[in-house]
């Protein structure tokens, strides 16, 4: 015959459970206390400034008098009678923005002749005195429309300089102006993402007095998600030329402090400052022909001369902003917008298959020990800057390790960082797995939101992502390992220089013998 458990067995147990929790709650409790993230290093992106950075890119439209009058900075006496496109079209112009991979669109809404594409109530220089839709017309509000119906962003540039008004030059009175321009365009024609305006002034021009702050303290009370762009920001800066070319090393760190709008340190501008106090991402403005209005005489350039300044601006951690402008009959020109088409399909064809997403991911380190999802190294993978890899504090080396399952042929390499936690590393290199041993493929620094490096042709199975310095522990949100057929030019070992080559064939590290020959490096 059996024992039988006692009547109470349950509530014992109960009772003995909570005796444990009572006595013993560390080692219970311990695994329910995640590691939390790391601590974000400081200057980081307000919210705007992040969705403005993964945008990407944005279309700049150059259209005006200027367009009809076959000149690129009008004098401000240009009747507006010659202001009269036939088959103005601003859907045209929104849907190859959108088809584009254009996050927004920006109009000179103002260019330096004052001549205004909205009916502004503070000047008779505009469309309003034009025989355009007989004086009724409004540029700004069809192009607003249309961005609204294509699902991007509209902005605008209002010149400072302003040729025509006889205001310019006497500082209430012109502020008082210009604010008033301001304030129609920012409260007339719903969200508007980015006001864009410029130091631009010619020789020998009257001197003007900006009151830059008061202008940036009005932008941002009406229009609180805008980015301002400017020499010095305050949320974007120009990158120092108008090529749409950045520096290879391009910090999102700046001082605004040492910059003065229209007195430019080119160098300053294009590199940042990893000592900087303020987040200032640099912007690329380059025009798709020679000039910024269009002139029947230019020809775009090609979809390969386009892709290469993609690698140079958003592939060094900036927003390219690319002038599409529109002809006299107020459309994008054939031409142009096969330019564009063929732009697209280049970058989709390069980064539409990721070599490494079926990689086996390890690094030296993660934060938390291993089996903490939040910070594994698997999140390489993942597109996009919320998940990340973080190392375990207090490391001697940080390095992330792909394994590609099997030899695969590739020449560009993308990595990001999780910018909203601040931008960290300051030098890293990548190596690749020859006969057992560790080949240095190519050297960098900085990588802010995305770095971009085009290489010879590499075929290799293993990879290491070595992190030489960093402001803080790095942070990495996506590695990818891509196929580029197209170009022919490729970021040298040390990557801060750019050479051509016209060679396919697949060779491991370019370098030269005494011979001139092509040979594999031992770095």
């Amino acid at each position: 015959m059996g024992i039988k458990d006692p009547p109470n067995a349950p509530l014992l147990l109960l009772l003995l459970l909570l005796l444990l929790l009572l006595y013993f709650p560390t080692p219970l409790y311990a695994s329910s206390n995640p590691t939390p993230p790391p601590l974000p290093i400081l200057p980081i992106p307000s919210s705007s400034q992040l969705r403005w950075q993964l945008g990407e890119m944005a279309l700049f439209i150059h259209f005006g008098p200027n367009t009809f009058t076959d000149s690129e900075w009008g004098s401000g006496f240009a009747e507006p009678s010659v202001f009269n496109p036939s088959d103005l079209d601003a859907y045209q112009w929104a849907r190859a923005a959108a088809a584009g991979g254009f996050a927004r669109v920006v109009i000179t809404a103002k260019h330096h002749d004052g001549f205004c594409l909205w009916p502004s109530s503070y000047t008779n220089y505009s469309v309003r005195s034009s025989p355009w839709k007989e004086g009724q017309g409004d540029v700004v509000a069809e192009l607003a429309a249309a961005a609204k119906k294509f699902g991007i962003g509209m902005g605008v540039y209002l010149s400072p300089w302003d040729r025509h008004d006889s205001s310019y030059g006497k500082t209430v009175e012109y502020n008082e102006h210009y604010l008033g321009q301001m304030r129609e365009l920012l409260t007339g024609y719903g969200d508007i993402q980015e006001v864009w305006l410029d130091g631009a002034k010619g020789e020998g021009e009257k001197d003007m007095d900006y009151l830059f702050e008061c202008w940036f303290s009005l932008i941002h009370q009406l229009q609180p998600q805008a980015v301002i762009f400017s020499d010095a920001g305050p949320d974007s800066r120009w990158v120092g030329d108008e090529a749409g070319v950045a520096s290879s090393t391009c910090w999102s760190l700046f001082n605004r402090s040492s910059v003065t709008i229209g007195h430019t340190d080119d160098q300053y501008s294009g590199r940042g400052d990893p000592h900087g106090r303020d987040w200032v991402p640099a912007e690329c403005d380059v025009s798709i022909r020679p000039g910024w209005f269009w002139h029947k005489s230019e020809r775009p350039k090609s979809a390969v001369t386009l892709l290469d300044i993609y690698y140079k601006s958003v592939g060094r951690n900036c927003l390219l902003i690319l002038n599409v402008p529109p002809n006299s009959s107020g459309l994008i020109a054939d031409e142009d917008l096969q330019v564009l088409q063929d732009f697209t399909t280049l970058r989709s064809t390069i980064f539409s298959q990721n070599l490494a997403q079926d990689a086996t991911i390890t690094a030296s380190s993660v934060r938390g020990g291993l089996g903490d999802p939040r910070f594994d190294p698997s999140n390489v993978l993942q597109e996009g800057i919320y998940t990340y890899w973080a190392p375990d504090e207090s490391q001697s080396e940080w390095i992330i390790f792909l394994d590609l399952g099997q030899p695969a042929s590739f020449n560009v390499l993308q990595i990001q960082e999780p910018i909203q936690m601040g931008q960290r590393v300051v030098e890293f290199h990548v190596d690749i797995l020859i006969d057992g041993e560790w080949k240095t493929m190519i050297r960098g620094t900085t990588i802010g939101y995305k770095r971009l490096l085009r290489l010879q042709m590499v075929e290799a199975q293993s990879l290491r992502f070595f992190i030489d310095g960093s402001r803080a522990d790095p942070l990495i949100s996506f590695i990818g390992i891509f196929m580029d057929p197209f170009s022919i030019k490729y970021d040298l070992p040390d990557g801060n220089k750019t050479s051509s080559s016209n060679s396919r064939q697949i060779i491991m590290i370019p370098t030269h013998n005494h011979s001139g020959n092509m040979s594999i490096a031992t770095m």
